[in-house]
């Protein structure tokens, strides 16, 4: 598993993963492109061989005290393997970085194994969005983590995110 930032360059595999991920709702080549651009996302993308098997996405203005993951995609054949959580806790590690207090995030009420990780690292349902995730007409499940409460042990997290470069 290799870690690195994600670059403008990354945007046509991370399409093809995104596309595979979310055939009904993928996000538009503009919208990443866009993304990836932004001064106030940060995305990273796991590798392996060379080839993109995962990324995610941070949406967190420097200095605001919150902070949003946009997304967190892993390739079927690479599931359950750690990989979401490692993606996860370096979204968490740059959003502290930058000064956020609070990270938020919708999930699919349809996707009990992202409630569950989401869950595993201290994020708590705070509200749902009734038919969010369109054109399936499924609840999104809205979740706020604490990173100050996250944050207790930051080196080990830090050390378990991996380094990015």
């Amino acid at each position: 598993m290799t870690l690195r930032t994600a670059v403008a360059a990354d945007l046509e595999a991370v399409m093809r993963l995104e596309r595979d991920s979310f055939p009904t709702d993928a996000w538009s080549d503009a919208m990443m492109r866009e993304e990836l651009a932004s001064p106030h996302g940060w995305y990273v993308v796991d590798e392996e061989a060379g080839r993109l098997v995962g990324y995610a996405g941070l949406r967190a203005v420097r200095g605001a005290t919150d902070a949003d993951v946009q997304t967190i995609t892993i390739a079927a054949g690479s599931r359950g393997l750690g990989r979401g959580r490692t993606l996860l806790r370096a979204l968490l590690v740059e959003a502290a970085a930058r000064g956020a207090h609070d990270v938020f995030l919708e999930v699919r009420a349809d996707n009990p194994v992202a409630q569950a990780l989401y869950a595993s690292e201290g994020f708590i349902e705070i509200a749902r969005r009734p038919r969010y995730y369109q054109p399936d007409d499924v609840d999104a499940i809205v979740m706020k983590l604490d990173l100050r409460g996250w944050a207790t042990a930051p080196a080990a997290r830090a050390d378990e995110a991996g380094a990015c470069t």
